[in-house]
């Protein structure tokens, strides 16, 4: 008796639970995608001549609407706000640009690599640097909430110069600050190296950092597994069609890097 008790106990329960709807049905009941964007990373992502938002980012967020038959929106963030975007909810997906590392990942979930990048120093003219080691005793910036940043302080903690750290909430205020003389280099990618450069009269291209090659990754929820499947066949997707080297040409320039890790299974 008991033990039928038990049983329709569990089937009133089963049949009784809310139905779960995923980030992949809100999106296309919705008919929008809220797709979260860093604006100040060209020519990843910024803003054109007429302050809409643009680059290499914004074209794959305007790529995923189209596949899903919704309207995209593009949310500007900084880069600290890449992820808690995603987990109060305000945004569906972000491409920003963001390292997948395994303690973020117990925040957010995380694609197959959508981009890969590697970090570089843009520097004032007059401040010397020419190599890595160059930068001893210099005034290093760099985003607040970046991996160049975390990567950086340990460096600078080593060195016993993390007095000689800026953080700024966006890369525009690190090139600025460069510009102006506040700080002698700021980190960057590669891929911002040749916009700054040429932006700027007085900011010349700087070493390249020591740290290893940035896998970057779609982000999403990290329960929803299903969106997350989603957003790795798009990826896939962009690779087999040829537009993911369409749009790394027309933004960067040149052959797209390779996106599979050495030694492991995507």
């Amino acid at each position: 008796m008991l033990k039928k008790i038990i049983t329709m106990i569990a089937l009133t329960s089963l049949y009784t639970a809310p139905a779960m709807a995923d980030t992949l049905d809100d999106v296309i009941d919705r008919g929008e995608l809220r797709c979260g964007v860093v604006l100040d990373f060209p020519p990843i992502g910024y803003r054109d001549a007429n302050n809409e938002p643009a680059g290499f980012d914004v074209e794959y967020c305007n790529d995923l609407a189209l596949s899903l038959e919704v309207d995209p929106v593009i949310l500007p963030l900084t880069w600290s706000e890449r992820l808690p975007v995603i987990v109060t909810g305000r945004a569906d997906v972000v491409f920003g640009g963001t390292s997948d590392s395994l303690a973020r990942a117990r925040t957010v979930g995380f694609t197959i690599p959508y981009a890969i990048y590697y970090a570089q120093g843009v520097v004032n003219s007059n401040s010397g640097i020419k190599t890595f080691e160059d930068m001893r005793g210099k005034r290093v910036a760099a985003a607040v909430g970046t991996v160049p940043e975390q990567e950086w302080l340990e460096i600078a903690k080593e060195w016993g110069e993390e007095d000689n750290y800026q953080g700024y909430q966006s890369e525009n205020e690190v090139f600025l600050a460069v510009a102006q003389g506040k700080a002698d280099i700021g980190i960057t990618t590669n891929t911002a190296v040749l916009p700054i450069t040429n932006k700027y009269d007085n900011i010349d291209a700087g070493p390249r950092m020591p740290w290893t090659t940035d896998y970057t990754s779609v982000v999403g929820k990290r329960e929803d597994v299903t969106w997350l499947n989603y957003l790795n066949l798009f990826v896939t997707h962009q690779v087999r069609s040829g537009r993911y080297q369409e749009l790394w040409d027309k933004y960067v320039g040149g052959q797209a890097p390779e996106l599979r890790i050495p030694g492991v299974m995507y």
